[in-house]
């Protein structure tokens, strides 16, 4: 199903695509093919699939979609359809590789079964995403506020007939990018968190309204013209200005240390440096992206190619120094590393 097919709306109501059970929160066209401008005058919006049994997650589910819509994105879901149509399937699949992050939201049952993987349909939503590369993150409930729930409204909010099933889907979901959730308000803290980060992804299409879309086929050719014409001089000053700017005002720095690094060559791939590659040194990369390496860089599977870069190419690099760590982050699989002592300070 395209979504240059959707009826635009001006609200938040929910709109309803015919043939299906589906709803999408939409509100304006999408454009395809093209990377959103980072200008103040294009505003893109994330769409979000909520991936979770319905019945038993009702107010869960509506503290994801305000959230989702107050952060300025688009919620879009299956609502209230049943599962076990191979069709319905094949349009969640549709929706999920049209959405641009996929959320999931776990409590305690798994859900109706599909026959011919005996896996839950929430479950084949969730591998699927996963399985396209889709950025995702899941809120899982903690086993005190299902047991409270439980006390309040009764079995019904708790799996029968497949709880191995259920904890196994739990351990695998655990074990990549998740939170924990007691209450809907934690609901809402972790999707603004969350999207915040992926609203910061230029890879990340989104929509836009379209009378903000220019036409960038001049802009484009232009700004191509002149990385080229300035790649040659950024590299020629980058070793100069980060030696230049460590003189400044603040803490006196290590020229030893400084020295060090900069005799360390390091090769940044065309991938990430529009198409060239770049031979520089470890103290120019340390200097330009001292915050990123403070806040530390992660080998989460779903992790950018800047970050996979930073995490299995610079901070070894540092560790062998004694200027980073790497740790395993608690509660989830994946580790983090991040700069350590004096060359913090740069």
């Amino acid at each position: 199903m395209a979504r240059d097919k959707l009826s635009q709306i001006e609200g938040t109501a929910p709109k309803r695509v015919a043939g299906t059970s589906l709803f999408a929160y939409t509100s304006r066209t999408r454009q395809f093919g093209q990377r959103p401008l980072r200008a103040t005058t294009m505003k893109r919006k994330l769409q979000v699939f909520v991936s979770s049994i319905y019945s038993d997650l009702i107010d869960e589910r509506q503290a994801a979609v305000a959230a989702i819509l107050k952060a300025g994105h688009i919620p879009a879901g299956m609502e209230l359809f049943t599962a076990g149509d191979k069709s319905q399937m094949k349009t969640i699949e549709r929706w999920i590789d049209e959405s641009d992050v996929f959320m999931l939201i776990l409590g305690g049952r798994y859900g109706s079964i599909e026959p011919a993987t005996s896996l839950s349909y929430t479950e084949l939503e969730y591998d699927y995403a996963v399985t396209k590369g889709k950025p995702t993150f899941a809120v899982v409930m903690k086993e005190a506020a299902l047991e409270l729930k439980v006390k309040s409204g009764g079995t019904a909010f708790i799996e029968k007939e497949n709880p191995k099933a259920l904890s196994q889907f739990r351990e695998k979901v655990l074990k990549n990018i998740s939170s924990f959730f007691s209450d809907p308000k934690d609901i809402t803290l972790c999707v603004y968190e969350s999207m915040s980060d992926y609203a910061a992804n230029p890879k990340l299409k989104g929509w836009v309204a379209a009378d903000h879309v220019l036409d960038i086929k001049s802009l484009q050719d232009e700004v191509q013209r002149l990385r080229d014409e300035n790649i040659e001089l950024a590299r020629k000053l980058e070793n100069a200005d980060a030696v230049q700017k460590s003189k400044a005002d603040g803490p006196v720095r290590d020229i030893e240390l400084m020295e060090v690094l900069q005799a360390i060559e390091v090769k940044i791939p065309a991938k990430l440096n529009g198409g060239k590659e770049v031979v520089t040194n470890l103290l120019s990369v340390v200097y330009n992206n001292r915050d990123t390496l403070i806040s530390g860089v992660t080998n989460a599977f779903n992790s950018s190619e800047a970050e996979q870069f930073y995490f299995f190419n610079i901070i070894p690099k540092l560790q062998a120094h004694g200027f980073a760590d790497c740790q395993k982050e608690p509660g989830f699989k994946f580790r983090r590393g991040y700069l350590i002592g004096k060359v913090r300070h740069l």
